[in-house]
């Protein structure tokens, strides 16, 4: 029997034909009936079958007792994790009860519906998640600027004549806050309509090899260029006024001009690494094009300045004409709006404990988490929750985190896996996963750069007495509610409870859809509602004067207060890389995604590595200020003179693990060398590319 779903591992929503027998997965392949993937898939969707049948993926919980994992019921699992949680808030407070929820997060219908309204019964302000690692600077730049922190501009790749794309790398990625299955076909898309794609980065990624023009750049020093870049427009009367006098008072646009007035292309090519004359050119081309696209993903969202370059980055597609406008930047129309509601900006509601630095979206950054469980005083997180992650990989200083988290009075983790972070747990409820599960990729539709809507229903049924993830929230909602008021002598009242299809259908109905739940399933495939639409800003647009707030305070304070660095000559700039078979910390342990040549290895440029005796295979140690690691040297013009790169998310070698694949490919955690300290300005994210390193 061939049944349709959607691939949920990473944002491109592509869509697979599951042929199954028996309940067992046969074969995987693209659906070429789906109308955003049209039967493009990535090597990921296999590993779906992988994560399916992986012998150490946990399906009943699982409780550490005298230092032994033990198997125990869902109903003592949830009655024990309610209690516990209870305790640890009764004796401390709110605040020490700690969430961490990781990217798969929203991949996960059930764990996007029915996490939060556990979390928000938690009452806690130690709140975090991968947001805060790797996209916190699109979202606060939507929120400030457009009034809800999801409507994110989305690039219009499909009628674009020039797409520039600094620090990303799409054909890996398949877009990344742009959801983009088959990217390598838009780019010959693209130059077959004569424009052009132009790619800054530290290195010649899979995307830039197939560009028209790469490049390189040192790692971290984007904000230079993009604002010499600004400074370029407005001094060479670049604007279009008549495509955004609507949009935008005039007082802000003269205010963002003499903001920037001094940041030149001469200080930006010394910063950069680029040539004036190259800078130029590429600015005098973004501008002539009939439409253009200036993109800016991973690569400037985890630096120094990486929310004012998102800031930068608006403003540029805003002020050139190519914002609200076929081939430029666009909002979506998805079938269930997720960016409704009043204007609102939640950013530095309130700070963390430690270094008071800025809540965004009732979030606190990651680059606190350790400080916060291990300063003592009020609010100290005493336990933590875990879901859909593994911070210890993925976060900065996984070694200070790691040692954090051994220090914890009680932790739970829902988890599928026994990993580097959840083996530090008391407990992990392990839900159902993958092709399992029923899924609606909601923040996704909203990202996609063309409308479609897609319901996927479960393509085998999961084992018997294992638990969806929403079924895990609901009872741990319900019992810590129900312990809670018992507590305080309050008769408790069950409100109605509904199960995911119920909900769905109600979010279908509450957006007034066209579409029921019904209609969905009876197009497995997917319904296309068409490309991107251009003139609905201003009904998209939600802050309080209805129009673009160009120059939000925060990113004038963040102006004047920037100063032009030093450059450090005698250290090598690390920076990350993504594999087209990993998805951050996990799939290593599918032998198919790690077999053959090893991926994690540290590329250096042949002019560093011949002045340090570095031969191709060689180990070498490369030092932070914060502790060292060994790792293999592959040596490769593919990277910048002055950098290194080496791939986030792998360290698979801590004890207490059980990943068998993943174990015999451990690789060595990118974090180790991550400074938590170092922050971004505006949001404090942590500074994960452009670490000054040394060979020792």
């Amino acid at each position: 029997m061939k049944k349709y779903r959607t691939c949920n591992l990473c944002e491109a929503l592509c869509g697979i034909e599951v042929e199954v027998e028996n309940n067992e997965v046969i074969s995987i392949r693209g659906d070429k009936k789906d109308p955003l993937s049209q039967g493009h898939i990535c090597p990921k969707a296999y590993a779906l079958k992988d994560v399916h049948e992986d012998v150490d993926r946990l399906k009943q919980p699982i409780r550490k007792i005298n230092g032994e994992w033990q198997e125990i019921s869902w109903e003592e699992a949830i009655d024990f994790t309610a209690t516990k949680l209870l305790e640890i808030q009764a004796k401390y407070g709110n605040d020490s009860v700690g969430v961490y929820q990781g990217n798969p997060s929203v991949h996960n219908l059930g764990t996007m519906l029915y996490s939060p309204p556990f979390i928000r019964s938690l009452k806690t302000k130690n709140r975090f998640s991968a947001t805060s690692v790797d996209q916190l600077g699109h979202h606060l730049a939507a929120e400030m600027m457009f009034g809800n922190m999801n409507l994110i501009p989305i690039p219009d790749i499909n009628r674009t004549n020039f797409w520039l794309i600094i620090g990303g790398n799409p054909l890996v990625s398949n877009g990344s806050l742009m959801t983009a299955p088959n990217v390598s076909k838009k780019l010959k898309d693209i130059q077959k309509r004569g424009g052009k794609v132009v790619v800054i980065d530290p290195r010649k990624t899979q995307t830039a090899k197939k560009a028209d023009q790469h490049i390189f750049v040192k790692p971290g020093t984007d904000i230079w260029l993009l604002l010499a870049m600004l400074n370029y427009i407005f001094q060479n009367d670049k604007i279009q006024h008549d495509k955004i006098s609507n949009l935008i008072p005039t007082k802000q646009i003269e205010a963002v001009q003499k903001a920037v007035e001094h940041f030149t292309v001469e200080i930006a090519s010394e910063q950069t690494g680029i040539s004036i004359e190259i800078i130029t050119n590429l600015i005098e081309e973004f501008t002539a094009a009939k439409t253009a696209i200036c993109y800016g993903r991973l690569g400037i969202s985890i630096v120094k300045h990486g929310t004012l370059s998102h800031w930068v980055i608006n403003a540029i597609n805003i002020l050139t004409g190519n914002f609200d406008q076929e081939g430029g930047v666009m909002f979506t129309s998805p079938a269930i709006n997720m960016t409704k509601g009043k204007p609102k900006k939640r950013f530095n509601r309130w700070q963390s404990r430690v270094r008071n630095l800025p809540e965004f979206g009732g979030e606190l950054p990651c680059s606190v988490i350790a400080e916060e469980i291990l300063e003592k005083g009020d609010s100290q997180i005493k336990a933590m929750i875990t879901s859909c992650g593994n911070p210890v990989l993925s976060t900065p200083n996984g070694q200070k985190l790691d040692k954090a988290m051994e220090s914890l009075e009680f932790m739970v983790s829902i988890d599928i896996y026994l990993n580097e972070t959840t083996r530090h747990a008391d407990i992990i409820l392990p839900p159902a996963t993958g092709l399992e599960t029923a899924h609606l990729a909601l923040f996704f539709h909203t990202f996609a750069i063309h409308n479609t809507v897609k319901y996927s229903e479960p393509t085998v049924e999961k084992e018997a007495n294992t638990k969806f993830d929403w079924e895990i929230f609901a009872a741990l909602t319900t019992a810590f509610n129900r312990k809670k008021a018992a507590s305080a002598n309050i008769e408790y009242q069950t409100p109605p409870s509904f199960d995911l299809e119920t909900t769905v259908s109600y979010l279908l109905h509450a957006n007034r859809s066209k579409y029921s739940l019904q209609d969905l399933k009876n197009n497995p495939h997917g319904i296309d509602l068409g490309a991107l639409e251009p003139d609905i800003a201003a009904n998209k647009i939600i802050s309080e004067t209805d129009t673009i707030d160009l120059f939000p305070t925060i990113y004038k304070t963040a102006l004047a207060n920037l100063e032009i660095p030093k450059q450090e000559t005698d250290k090598l700039l690390l920076f990350g890389r993504r594999d087209l078979r990993s998805m951050n910390s996990w799939l290593h342990n599918s032998y198919r995604m790690v077999k053959g040549k090893t991926i994690c290895t540290a590329q250096i440029h042949p002019n560093d590595a011949k002045k340090r005796n570095i031969t191709n295979g060689d180990f070498i140690n490369v030092q932070s200020t914060i502790g060292t690691i060994k790792i293999q040297a592959e040596i490769t013009e593919n990277v910048a003179v002055g950098s290194i790169s080496i791939p986030h998310g792998w360290g698979h070698n801590r004890k207490g693990i059980k990943l068998k694949v993943a174990e015999a490919h451990a690789g060595v955690s990118y974090n180790d060398l991550a400074d938590e300290n170092e922050v971004d300005e505006i949001a404090a994210v942590a500074a994960l590319n452009g670490i000054p390193v040394r060979i020792v």
